[in-house]
């Protein structure tokens, strides 16, 4: 078991469904905690999507997060300027953004492009 986190682009319309069938992973990350827990903090700052008629504690596990030009600059600009914020869980494992920077970066290339072409882009995560 681990934190495994994945991104991945999707059409802008459709229903749920077709957003599974007509999705392309762009990223993935194994225990990559900071960068997940950026992602929990955008998270909460816009208001904790996707969690609807939850009734448990909000917990940022298997949430689809969609992830905004804006969004995409804010990342980039927090992992060239090391302010991923420190993070650790039982499933994390240890600091691992030096590991993944230039991956990091590359998936900012990409989820621009995605975002360019006219396609939603999505983080999720399983631990």
């Amino acid at each position: 078991m681990g934190l495994d986190m994945y991104a991945y682009a999707a059409p802008k319309e459709g229903d749920e469904d077709r957003y599974a069938r007509n999705s392309r992973e762009i990223a993935y990350w194994r225990k990559h905690p900071n960068l997940h827990g950026w992602m929990e903090q955008l998270w909460i700052k816009k208001g904790r999507p996707g969690l609807e008629g939850h009734i448990n504690e909000p917990t940022f596990n298997g949430v689809e997060l969609e992830l905004t030009w804006d969004d995409i600059k804010d990342l980039e600009r927090d992992i060239k300027e090391g302010n991923l914020p420190d993070t650790s869980g039982f499933f994390f494992g240890n600091n691992s953004d030096n590991h993944y920077r230039e991956q990091d970066l590359e998936f900012i290339t990409e989820a621009r492009t995605q975002i360019f072409l006219g396609f939603k882009v999505f983080y999720n995560s399983s631990w």
